[in-house]
């Protein structure tokens, strides 16, 4: 896969990650740990079958024996999955998503550390230029009195994400460097982690009091938002860095906050906005400068 089209397929993630917060200002009856148990449940099942499609009956057979980095990576699904649906009924969309925008720096924090990855240049000017449209946004949005829980809920998202694409990055290297090594398949960590989620979450929801309107709209999140660009995304893991992945994913940022202001109400402040351009201008600046690159050097550059 190319490099442009690995970074256009993120972006698409992105989009689709994004309607979570718009659709969830629609539903009539679900609460907190109820939306997050039935979007997971749905996850969950569409992943059961497209799985079992693209990987046949041994899916299930071969899933509890599935390596320690596949369960690792299940776990951090869980945690991404619960806390950030937890967070967008506590808080605003706008809110959730600029606590979950520093990603980016956990993310290039942890390959430093735990895989000794050097970054070029460009990517750390590009995370430093994220990461104060984030703080501008952050502070204004702590100024204005908005939900603290809701802000500690959702950091717990970008924690994980970044801890997931770490490992996913691990695995990656890994099998790149030895060309004989049998590829460790990460996708069912997603099922896991959907199955955690919903587990996690039940008692907590009991007793279910969503109507069907609400149903059709976890549905859509739990197959449309989740299980498509969950699994779309373990796989560009082989195609991009971790703190590349990690950055493009900002855009859920600006499309969120975009969905949930044209589509819910929720008009964001001026100084969000302004951060939102920022990360916007920070990232169209790394990729057009990765795309300058010669092709054999792009992923050369975090080696």
């Amino acid at each position: 896969m190319s490099h442009r089209r690995a970074v256009a397929l993120m972006v698409l993630v992105t989009l689709l990650w994004s309607i979570a917060g718009v659709v969830s200002r629609h539903l009539e009856l679900a609460g907190s740990f109820e939306v997050t148990f039935w979007r997971s449940l749905f996850n969950a099942l569409a992943l059961s079958v497209g799985l079992t499609i693209l990987r046949g009956p041994g899916l299930w057979s071969g899933l509890a024996r599935s390596p320690w980095p596949v369960w690792f990576s299940g776990v951090c699904w869980a945690v991404m999955f619960t806390a950030f649906m937890v967070a967008i009924t506590l808080t605003s969309v706008a809110n959730v998503l600029v606590s979950m925008a520093i990603g980016p720096l956990i993310t290039a924090l942890f390959t430093r550390l735990f895989l000794q990855h050097r970054l070029p240049a460009r990517t750390w000017l590009a995370i430093a230029a994220a990461g104060v449209g984030i703080a501008w946004m952050f502070g204004q949005a702590a100024r204005s009195g908005a939900s603290l829980v809701g802000t500690l809920v959702a950091l717990a998202v970008p924690l994980a994400a970044a801890l997931n694409f770490t490992m996913l990055q691990q695995v990656a290297d890994r099998q790149a460097d030895d060309q004989q090594a049998a590829r460790q398949d990460m996708l069912p960590a997603v099922l896991i982690g959907a199955a955690l989620s919903a587990a996690f979450s039940f008692p907590m929801a009991y007793p279910l009091q969503a109507s069907y309107h609400d149903l059709a709209l976890l549905a859509l999140l739990g197959v449309v938002q989740l299980a498509i660009p969950c699994l779309l995304v373990v796989r560009l893991s082989r195609e991009l860095p971790a703190p590349e992945i990690a950055l493009l994913g900002l855009l859920e940022v600006v499309f969120g906050v975009t969905w949930a202001w044209l589509g819910a109400g929720e008009q964001p402040p001026a100084s969000t906005l302004a951060g939102g351009a920022l990360v916007l201008a920070a990232l169209l600046i790394n990729e057009a400068l990765a795309l300058l690159q010669p092709v054999g050097k792009i992923r050369g550059s975090v080696p």
